[in-house]
């Protein structure tokens, strides 16, 4: 987990403006427009968007949100943007693996040793609120990242979102 102090001044500079452009924006595309990375941005996001918690509580926040009902799971690479909605499976550790198999669309396997930490990102989305887990690796991108689902008139599911202030409260006071 770094501070924002950690992040040297002209990557900084160039991330603060990145982001004043379009504070709304896809993070992916402010951090590529400003030569930094993901985990940068969101380092520099106002107090309190961006929650971090270490990696070793993976477990233990999967274990959570497996609670919520159907999430919507993002893979996020510069060659594609997955959606995947369903409910987190409970999943098992293997072979260096987290494992995750069950009655959902969302399955298959993590490299839980690549993750290097998981934020709790509350932050606008194109003039929305967006509540959102990201699973960082070391190389300061998400490796995907777990939102709170919208309803048929595009607001945050109320269930959902008091399980993720719940979740994320608690790790900020850690």
């Amino acid at each position: 987990m770094n501070a924002v102090s950690d992040i040297k001044p002209d990557r900084r500079e160039r991330a603060l403006a990145a982001l004043a452009e379009k504070p709304d924006g896809v993070v992916e595309a402010i951090a590529s427009k400003a030569d930094v990375t993901p985990a940068e941005i969101l380092e520099i996001l106002p107090k309190g968007a961006a929650v971090v918690a270490g990696k070793e509580h993976f477990l233990d926040i999967w274990s959570a949100m497996s609670t919520w009902g159907d999430v919507l799971f993002i893979v996020h690479t510069e060659d594609i943007v997955l959606e995947a909605e369903g409910s987190l499976p409970a999943g098992s550790e293997a072979q260096g693996w987290f494992n995750i198999h069950g009655d959902s669309p969302i399955g298959g396997h993590i490299r839980k040793d690549n993750c290097a930490s998981l934020t709790f990102v509350d932050r606008a989305f194109h003039g929305r609120r967006s509540c959102s887990v990201w699973f960082m690796n070391g190389k300061g991108a998400a490796m995907f990242k777990v939102f709170v689902r919208r309803d048929a008139n595009r607001e945050l599911i109320a269930e959902q979102l008091v399980k993720f202030e719940t979740l994320r409260n608690h790790y900020a006071a850690l």
